[in-house]
């Protein structure tokens, strides 16, 4: 920094330490706001600056806070977009609302930064005369910067006078409003709750923002990505109705995914999302905006575009999709060289448009399923990392831990299973098709009719299927074709999030689902198409009880594998203390099926004697990816860890959901775990009163090697040495004090000096890692204790 910089810096840093400027009228000292071009060629002096010494800093210190739905104040500064978007003191996570909002998707719902100001989005950037001392004084992050750098963080392990719930009342105050924002809560300046910056890294941001906060444009395609662009386009694009009843599938099933192309063979790969256009192939793009993918376009022809992911890649909403020769040939087979007609495009009214066994009647279910299971990972990760970023009401319709297999779709793809679901389009609509003002009570009795016109459908249909000759065994379930590691998932709940996994990760679980095709199909038209995070009350609640039908639905699946009179039993003991009308449902969803299994059961344990045959008959796609094994610790310190997946019970609920483990081995390597804590309930019907449902005594531990989760709530640090009192004190946890004392002994605290280079340090050897799954942490849920 040179000398005239640094002499103004620390002119203003006294004007601001004696709160000269905390009452000014901004207008009279630096003029009218206005919206200021920010974005300079990718190849100036101030876009180097920007992307290889400003950036990095924003991402690892800012970004891991502001990034997702719920950053706060919908603050997000993964991009250069949300920089100069700014704050709103809306909020989008407002379960009450009776009517839904208007969205303000980044990239989406407005083009310019001037159109976010009508949308009353606050600049966080000085929009004012731009000048150094206007850019700091006049600029909110600049000031939140210098409010910390006034006050640092208390030197307290556990810090005080700080809100740090996921529902805290947000403050969002704009500039006019810092200077009584900063006398209320002195010690709130940014990163909030974190330790300060360094000296260099609060130099160069104030550096930037005095400069005026010049940002990079959007950074060029190599030919190599361009040809490859063009090529996708245009396989997409093409005219017969086929393809384009096609890319309208592909499109509402991967317009949240992460693109990219797998043959480039990049080191960092470069990321596309799936767009709808106006304007083909080779023009520019006009994109169209909607609410939901499947919502009318509102134009006589719709293109399928790929435009560049210009944020930051964060874990939480990071879902990787290879495109590459292979896939490509598949969509082509599946989907274009398979014998079918397509006499008429389906149109966008909403009772087509939200129910996919209408709208996709004509497209072959075989290459639906296909087309699902072939990255199954991708298909359920999208129900999970798509908009909500927080949803305990969402996300309690699920167990904390379970199984997920699919029934192979080459063995369902016979002409009267085709026809059954053909038959079946009106008993699967979905609550999507009432869009987002819902009245729920009214609703749902008919969607519950429904539901029980197309089990008892389906059971008429599978209970003559198998009575005809067909053996029910365990050769129904896909086993990926020997070399497909999406044919056996694990989903795991971590209270208002969740993630799911490749493989059968943990002990055996209490639950598991089969999905078939109509099920995965529905799920995702009403957790992913059809949701919508602006919706009021009514169409989040519907979308909750409706879920309720289809886990049941992907329960019984599972147990149908059971001998026929345990079938019942088994599914009726994972809801203890259920209500009369849960009984009937699980007796009309369960008893109708009445064939036997043909699976040769040899104990009185026949649950845990499939989940061994299962996993047998899936062992060529089984990695041992999360196993504690081949970690570069010792043998005894592996099966040492190994142990904490036994503990049940005692102080585990005092742990949190996700747990971040750095241990460094006797060679001098690092190694990194996730413990999460697995929550035990007697019944997950219920909508509201989750705590009285928790059954503490049954909670457990799984813990994997490397990062699983997107919301870490303590990060913990030991070398190897240390593993037997690490997992000891685990084992003796008690009560609230017993866990602080394991902190004491091995956490990074929120509070420590320690905190950033260690979080630098988890991205790093996640990087490193998992190259293309990688993206950063989110500390919203990082724990103060």
């Amino acid at each position: 920094m040179n000398v005239r910089k640094l002499f103004i810096l620390s002119l203003i840093t006294l004007f601001a330490g004696c709160a000269t400027y905390a009452s000014l009228n901004y207008d009279k000292l630096f003029g009218y706001a206005q919206p200021r071009e920010r974005l300079v060629e990718a190849s100036s002096p101030s876009s180097d600056f920007f992307l290889n010494q400003v950036k990095p800093i924003i991402d690892n210190r800012c970004v891991v806070c502001h990034a997702c739905y719920d950053a706060p104040c919908q603050l997000k500064l993964s991009s250069t977009a949300g920089i100069d978007r700014g704050s709103s003191k809306a909020l989008i996570y407002q379960g009450t609302r009776l009517t839904a909002a208007t969205p303000t998707r980044l990239f989406e719902d407005a083009q310019s930064t001037s159109q976010w100001r009508d949308f009353d989005f606050n600049p966080v950037l000085n929009e004012r005369t731009q000048s150094p001392t206007a850019n700091i004084e006049a600029g909110l992050m600049a000031k939140m910067l210098m409010q910390k750098q006034a006050h640092p963080l208390p030197m307290k392990t556990q810090l005080e006078g700080f809100d740090f719930s996921i529902d805290r009342e947000q403050q969002c105050p704009t500039i006019e409003e810092y200077a009584e924002y900063e006398s209320k809560y002195p010690d709130w300046g940014m990163p909030y709750g974190m330790p300060n910056l360094t000296s260099a890294e609060y130099s160069t941001l104030m550096s930037w923002l005095q400069d005026g906060a010049l940002m990079n444009a959007p950074l060029p395609l190599t030919s190599e990505q361009d040809v490859l662009v063009n090529k996708y386009e245009h396989f997409l694009n093409a005219s017969p109705r086929k393809v384009q009843l096609m890319a309208r599938y592909i499109y509402e099933h991967l317009f949240l995914s992460h693109l990219y192309f797998s043959d480039l063979k990049e080191s960092t790969p470069r990321f596309f999302t799936l767009i709808r256009s106006t304007t083909p192939p080779g023009q520019a793009i006009k994109r169209i905006t909607t609410r939901r993918p499947y919502d009318d376009p509102k134009t006589e022809r719709v293109y399928y575009r790929l435009i560049p992911v210009e944020s930051t890649i964060v874990d939480k909403t990071h879902m990787p999709f290879a495109l590459n020769k292979q896939r490509l040939a598949n969509w082509k087979k599946w989907f274009i060289d398979s014998k079918y007609d397509v006499a008429k495009l389906p149109d966008y009214s909403v009772e087509v448009a939200a129910n996919p066994m209408t709208a996709f009647i004509d497209l072959p279910v075989k290459a639906r399923f296909k087309f699902m299971l072939d990255n199954a990972q991708n298909t359920i990760n999208a129900y999970i990392k798509g908009p909500v970023c927080r949803g305990q009401l969402a996300l309690n319709v699920i167990n904390d831990r379970f199984w997920v297999f699919f029934l192979d779709p080459d063995k369902s793809d016979i002409p009267e299973v085709n026809e059954f679901y053909r038959s079946q389009a009106d008993n699967l609509k979905l609550p999507g098709e009432l869009e987002s003002n819902t009245v729920p009570i009214t609703n749902w009795v008919s969607y519950s009719r429904q539901q029980a016109r197309y089990l008892e459908a389906k059971s008429e249909f599978i209970n003559k299927w198998f009575k005809d000759g067909q053996n029910l065994t365990t050769d129904v379930i896909w086993t990926g074709n020997g070399t497909n590691p999406n044919a056996a998932l694990t989903v795991f709940r971590h209270f208002d999030s969740a993630s799911v996994v490749q493989g059968l990760v943990g002990k055996p679980p209490k639950t598991a689902w089969v999905l078939d095709y109509a099920l995965i199909e529905r799920i995702h038209y009403l957790l992913v198409a059809g949701f919508d995070v602006y919706g009021n009350f009514g169409h989040q609640l519907m979308t909750r009880m409706f879920m309720d039908f289809l886990r049941l639905e992907g329960e019984s699946n599972f147990v149908t594998l059971l001998p026929k009179d345990i079938r019942h039993v088994e599914q009726s003991s994972w809801y203890e203390d259920q209500s009369a009308q849960l009984s009937d449902f699980l007796q009309r969803n369960v008893k109708p099926f009445n064939q036997p299994s043909q699976v040769p059961y040899q104990t009185d344990n026949p649950k845990k004697e499939l989940y061994n045959i299962l996993q047998t008959q899936l062992s060529p796609v089984l990695h041992n990816r999360y196993a504690i094994e081949q970690t570069g610790l010792s043998p005894e310190s592996e099966q040492a860890l190994a142990t904490i997946d036994d503990l049940k019970g005692g102080g585990i609920r005092y742990f949190p959901q996700i747990i971040i483990l750095r241990i460094e081995s006797e060679s001098g390597q690092s190694q990194v775990f996730t413990l999460l804590h697995n929550n035990a309930h007697t019944n997950i019907s219920s909508l509201f009163d989750e705590q009285r449902n928790r059954d503490f005594d049954n909670d457990d531990f799984t813990l994997v090697r490397g990062i699983l989760g997107s919301y870490p709530a303590a990060f913990l640090s030991l070398n190897e040495k240390e593993i037997p009192l690490f997992v000891n004190m685990i084992a003796q946890v008690k009560q609230e004090q017993d866990y602080v004392k394991l902190l004491d002994k091995f956490a990074i605290r929120r509070s420590s000096t320690e905190f950033w280079s260690f979080s630098d340090k988890i991205h790093q050897w996640y990087k490193k890692d998992q190259p293309i799954e990688f993206g950063l942490l989110d500390y919203n849920r990082f724990e103060n204790r």
